[in-house]
């Protein structure tokens, strides 16, 4: 990103906060969820908040905020990928350099369990809210609820999770859960990606709040989609973490899009910073799946 783009950003949080309401209040909304092709594409960039700033072997990737705007344009540019999850100083810098408009906005709402800390588990709400998403005019909130069954510290989580969805759904917004079975494996919070552990979580995920309405869930690729498809009625979109092999992941990704309930996908970090670099590509190639 040129300096004086950011210079611009920098100075108009300094002088004109409120032209960052001032950008939300005249953005163009998308008319739906979903893109020409009955299926979304969400790009995500929330991992900084929770101190992941690491990705392809590079443990600060995502560390420079002008190269992540930049990549995050190129993605949003691409009318295929109709819209970004992120958490409110991105989505704020995004509003600032117009790119947002007709895309679908998601912000990002528990990013208090810090990749690594002891207390990750108890993954606390300290990003967007449901009101603020409202006052925004964004089209929904994003939960990370992962679940620990040896860590009452899980609870809480939950606890705060479906207050979160009864929220959202109070201002007619999605709530997009993407909940994990979690253990500790030698100190480290692990995902357990098992098609068991999967369908497991969709199926709690699906019971949190007193309305499933507006509710989405946000789950990994796992060894058996069609079992994972059928643990809920739930739209579904298909995440896509750390992907080492991003070929083999595509074929994954095109055969879950394929079953009914399976909405999308909502993919950051490996289309963001793609081994050859070539965003454009990267994004070109997600978008002839759909």
């Amino acid at each position: 990103m040129h300096a004086d783009t950011l210079a611009s950003l920098a100075d108009t949080r300094l002088h004109r906060p409120v032209a960052i309401a001032a950008a939300a209040a005249k953005r163009e909304r998308a008319t739906t969820p979903v893109g020409a092709s009955g299926k979304c594409f969400i790009i995500a960039a929330d991992h900084t908040a929770r101190g992941s700033l690491g990705t392809g072997g590079n443990p600060i990737a995502m560390a420079d905020r002008g190269d992540l705007l930049d990549r995050l344009q190129v993605a949003l540019q691409n009318p295929g990928c109709n819209g970004v999850l992120a958490t409110a100083d991105i989505l704020e810098d995004l509003l600032l350099l117009g790119a947002l408009d007709g895309k679908v906005v998601f912000g990002s709402m528990n990013r208090g369990g810090l990749a690594g800390a002891a207390w990750e588990i108890d993954d606390r709400f300290t990003g967007m809210n449901a009101e603020g998403i409202a006052r925004m005019g964004f089209d929904g909130g994003k939960t990370l609820t992962r679940i620990d069954y040896e860590d009452d510290r899980t609870t809480p989580t939950l606890e705060a999770t479906a207050k979160a969805i009864d929220a959202l759904a109070g201002h007619g917004l999605i709530a997009m859960i993407e909940p994990f079975i979690s253990k500790r494996v030698n100190g480290r919070l692990v995902n357990d990606l098992t098609t068991e552990a999967v369908v497991k979580s969709a199926a709690i995920a699906s019971g949190l709040g007193s309305t499933s309405a507006y509710t989405w869930l946000k789950l990994p690729t796992a060894p058996d989609m069609e079992r994972v498809a059928a643990a809920s009625t739930l739209p579904m979109v298909v995440l896509g973490g750390e992907v080492t092999d991003i070929e083999a992941q595509r074929e994954q990704w095109a055969k879950s899009l394929a079953l009914p309930n399976m909405v999308g996908l909502t993919v950051g970090r490996s289309l963001l910073y793609p081994a050859d670099d070539d965003v454009a590509g990267a994004i070109d190639a997600v978008v002839s799946l759909l």
